[in-house]
């Protein structure tokens, strides 16, 4: 008799070829209309389901891990960072969380450049003048950038996706400082020619450009604070393609009105899919440049995904280890 198939319910679309691979190993739930599932919704797949797939936009939190039911095993992460589920909480109920970590370093670290370079040039700027008729002509003064050739780099977070952005920027003639919880080893910091700050605030008052790279915990929430905001220099740049909660979101916006900081380029918000409407208004300044969470958006990372979630539902059901396991030491 053939073993039964596993229940496994996905919160969003997933590329075609992922829900039809699902679709013949599981017995699979898939959403159709893409909406966010509500919370009742969720709690109602927590309760029925062995196995679910919830992405960035779900909260898992500690009452809906409450209702599962005692068929839960397993909670399949279509993402790298977990802070959209309560893993604590899971673990104390015997419930496996895994992730997908790895197989977005290369898209997030080339967003990342690009906003670095879109921030220093003014390219958004540019694209929108001429499609607005603002542009007559070629003047030697007008849509001026800063050159990135010759300035200091500073990443925050040096894992797979700051040492991917720093070979990059090393490329483009940036110098590379970096701060994270632990130092990298000597042969990293020799490839990449980087410098370790023990203090991040330290770092931040002597960089150009600042790029935020380190997971969401409570450790990390409003890691630029107000006060460590202050540190940057007038010209300095800020480019955030991690999650939105690291930044004071009001403290970034009160320093780019105020000219006390040059631009930045963000791709996650504090509160999204809302964004600030003073955000709104400095984008249309030129001062920032805003993306919809899109670092990580291409064809390959999202398959790469699906297949790293199919790997491990499937493991987990095999009865072994999966490989993305999360453990709390990782958190």
């Amino acid at each position: 008799m053939p073993k039964k198939k596993p229940l496994v319910v996905v919160t969003r679309r997933l590329p075609d070829v992922i829900e039809t691979r699902m679709c013949e190993l599981f017995d699979t739930r898939l959403n159709e209309t893409d909406r966010p599932m509500s919370h009742e919704e969720l709690a109602e797949a927590m309760r029925t389901a062995e196995v679910l797939v919830p992405t960035i936009t779900d909260r898992i939190d500690a009452s809906l891990i409450a209702q599962a039911g005692e068929q839960m095993k397993l909670i399949a992460n279509f993402g790298n960072g977990v802070d959209n589920i309560d893993v604590a909480s899971a673990l104390g109920r015997s419930i496996t969380v895994t992730n997908t970590p790895g197989v977005l370093t290369e898209d997030t670290a080339d967003m990342t450049m690009a906003l670095i370079l879109s921030v220093a040039r003014r390219l958004v700027e540019g694209a929108r003048a001429i499609p607005e008729g603002s542009w007559s002509g070629w003047s030697p003064t007008w849509m001026l950038g800063h050159r990135i050739t010759g300035k200091r780099l500073g990443i925050v977070g040096m894992g797979r996706i700051g040492q991917a952005l720093a070979r990059r920027a090393k490329a483009f003639g940036l110098s590379i400082h970096y701060h994270n919880r632990r130092r990298a080893a000597v042969e990293i910091e020799e490839q990449l020619e980087a410098t370790y700050w023990e203090s991040l605030d330290q770092m931040l008052a002597r960089v150009d450009v600042v790029s935020i790279h380190c997971p969401h915990t409570p450790a990390t929430y409003h890691l630029l604070s107000a006060r460590r905001l202050k540190h940057l220099r007038p010209h300095a740049i800020l480019v955030n393609t991690a999650r939105g909660e690291i930044v004071d979101e009001n403290a970034l916006v009160r320093m780019l009105e105020a000219n006390e900081m040059a631009g930045a380029g963000l791709d996650v918000f504090e509160h999204e899919p809302a964004v600030s409407p003073k955000l709104l208004k400095l984008a249309q300044s030129g001062k920032v440049t805003l993306l919809p969470h899109m670092g990580s958006a291409t064809i390959e990372g999202r398959v790469d995904m699906g297949e790293k979630v199919i790997i491990n539902i499937k493991t987990f059901m095999d009865g072994h280890r999966p490989p993305d396991r999360v453990l709390p030491s990782m958190l």
